[in-house]
């Protein structure tokens, strides 16, 4: 009698499972890497026809603006799996000099899938720039699968492709002659910005092609769920994790870096849950810091308050109010060993981009970047004076504010800011990202070595306490988007303040206004040799340099050789490579020996001694 009981204890405690596990879909994650939106047929006729993702879509929802926030995969998928703003997070820098622990009141959200009953797997890419506790994954690993989990039990699954990552356009000029491709390249799009030769357009046509073999990846993929029995029972995200690889996509705020393909396929047992109809276009924007928030709601989990995003699926989910969102937030700062500092924030039609070193240019050398044949013919291009100005702006300095109407000018080249009749919106949507950056705060604000000094054992509790500062630092850096006239007393305030960070971007701004701020030569001269800061000295001799109002070159291979700071020896080279390249300057480098050199500076250092 006993075992009997036992027996029917066991039976009914599955049964319970078996029912609470029916009440909760699976979800599953396909994410593709480095795919723009626009390269697939789903968002542009001229992209690659993908039927297996079009198939999803048919009785799914695409999502025409979808947006990875950060335009490379360790920052896009930092944003992903924390849900929330990634600078706020020290969580920006790709690749990060070191990773930072999550926030005493935040976990990443599979957490809190696990406390729900979930399984939850990996396979395999992280990529996150953020420490992983142990209680985020199941499985996570080359060999991880949903078929592992307990009988009943639902599942979160993320599967990832890499068919069409960057690294495979590294073909060789050789290769392109003997290996034909599927599109025709004499058929595709050339963007405005890029050289319309032999090497782009085959190197479209090739992007086209990978796109497709993705495309039978994935199917398989489906076919699989659909074998082991579950895919009527799950909930599909496909995705791409940031935008493409073709030159000034991936690591460039644009568009092209920021924009994602999306469609969400719902079975149709689960379509109470999202409030949207099979088939459908929605045009409302969703983010990757929503996604998080998105899976817990459709799984019936709360959604942590601390989160920065916000569901865009679930049972209590307005259709409509998703229909109307309409902003979308992305950030750029270091990728690999090319620093920039760019926000954008779009709403709508208009894009508004602010480039906090606009002086530094788009195509600042980054040695992944140039292993494409395309990135190496148009810097030859440029070198040898034969692009058109549409061209040529990738390689010159870059307005510190940009607007772009992206009905009419999808490829961002034509900038709107200084246009009277577009004044009150570039006004607005300045506004709107300062107040952005001042909320979060934003950790960016500080140089990377500084923040990886003081702030990254800490990151979130270091910015509360902190907000007022980073304040302080964002207004000093927009003092270049007001008139010199205006801006002058505060410069020169700022420049006598006793704070570092505020002399820093005090000459930051000095050096986005160019020639006008001539004014401040005489101070930048002294702070280049007397600042008691490494990076002020720096920025001054950056400062100089580009005016050709003094020789940089002795202080910044003086602060070089007497950095012991591998991050910051990172950041003088960038100094140093943007002036050797596009200003003329010469120096002598030798090999550093620091103990914590990462292999971001020593790539550095090898170009800079070719």
């Amino acid at each position: 009698m006993r075992s009997f009981l036992n027996y029917s204890i066991l039976l009914l405690a599955f049964a319970g499972a078996h029912l609470r596990a029916a009440d909760r879909p699976n979800i599953v994650w396909i994410v593709s890497e480095d795919n723009s939106a626009c390269y697939l047929r789903l968002y542009d006729p001229q992209g690659a026809p993908t039927p297996r993702i079009e198939a999803l879509a048919h009785d799914g929802i695409v999502f025409e603006h979808a947006f990875s926030n950060a335009p490379v995969c360790s920052v896009a998928r930092s944003t992903l799996i924390s849900g929330s703003y990634a600078p706020r997070l020290g969580v920006q820098y790709h690749r990060r000099a070191a990773l930072v622990p999550m926030p005493a009141e935040q976990r990443m959200f599979p957490a809190y899938l696990r406390d729900a009953g979930y399984y939850t797997s990996n396979n395999s890419k992280e990529d996150y720039n953020a420490i992983k506790p142990a209680d985020v994954w199941d499985d996570s690993s080359g060999r991880a699968t949903y078929r592992n989990r307990k009988p009943g039990q639902p599942f979160f699954h993320v599967q990832n492709f890499g068919s069409t990552h960057e690294g495979k356009l590294f073909f060789t000029a050789a290769e392109m002659a003997a290996e034909r491709t599927m599109s025709d390249p004499a058929k595709v799009r050339v963007p405005a910005y890029l050289p319309d030769t032999p090497t782009f357009r085959y190197s479209i046509a090739r992007y086209l092609d990978l796109q497709m073999k993705m495309d039978t990846e994935i199917g398989d993929f489906i076919d699989r769920l659909a074998k082991d029995g579950v895919l009527d029972d799950t909930i599909i995200f496909y995705y791409g994790d940031n935008g493409g690889i073709l030159p000034r996509s991936k690591g460039y705020a644009y568009e092209s870096g920021l924009q994602i393909p999306l469609v969400v396929h719902v079975p149709p047992r689960w379509q109470h849950l999202v409030n949207l109809p099979a088939g459908s276009r929605e045009p409302g924007f969703v983010n990757f810091y929503d996604f998080g928030p998105t899976v817990l709601a459709l799984a019936g989990a709360p959604v942590p308050a601390r989160m920065d995003g916000q569901p865009f699926l679930g049972p209590n989910v307005n259709a409509a109010q998703v229909s109307s969102r309409n902003e979308t937030f992305g950030y750029a700062d270091r990728f690999d060993e090319k620093y920039d500092f760019v926000r954008t924030v779009r709403r709508g039609r208009f894009k508004y981009m602010r480039s906090y070193q606009p002086f530094n240019v788009d195509a600042l050398f980054n040695q992944y970047r140039y292993h494409q044949l395309a990135y190496r013919e148009w810097a030859r291009l440029y070198r040898e004076g034969q692009l058109p100005p549409v061209q040529r702006q990738f390689f010159e300095p870059r307005a510190a504010e940009a607007l772009y109407d992206l009905n009419v000018d999808p490829d961002e080249t034509h900038n709107l800011a200084n246009d009277p009749e577009h004044a009150a919106i570039t006004a607005e949507l300045r506004a709107r990202l300062t107040s952005w950056v001042k909320d979060m705060p934003d950790l960016g604000f500080y140089p990377e070595s500084y923040f990886a000094r003081e702030a990254a054992q800490d990151p979130t509790g270091f910015s509360a306490t902190h907000r007022e500062e980073i304040a302080r630092l964002v207004d000093v850096a927009n003092l270049s988007l007001q008139p010199f006239a205006e801006a002058s007393p505060r410069l020169t305030a700022a420049l006598a303040s006793p704070n570092p960070w505020e002399r820093y971007w005090a000459l930051i701004a000095c050096s986005s206004f160019g020639g006008t701020a001539a004014p401040f030569v005489a101070t930048a001269k002294h702070l280049a040799l007397r600042d008691p800061e490494p990076l002020v000295r720096v920025r001054a001799a950056e400062f100089l340099g580009l005016l050709r109002a003094g020789d940089p070159v002795p202080v910044l291979e003086n602060a070089l050789a007497n950095s012991t700071n591998a991050v910051e020896s990172l950041l003088i080279l960038n100094t140093i490579t943007l002036l050797k390249d596009y200003h003329g300057y010469k120096f002598s480098l030798t090999d550093k020996n620091l103990g914590n050199a990462f292999s971001d500076l020593t790539n550095r250092l090898d170009y800079l001694k070719q």
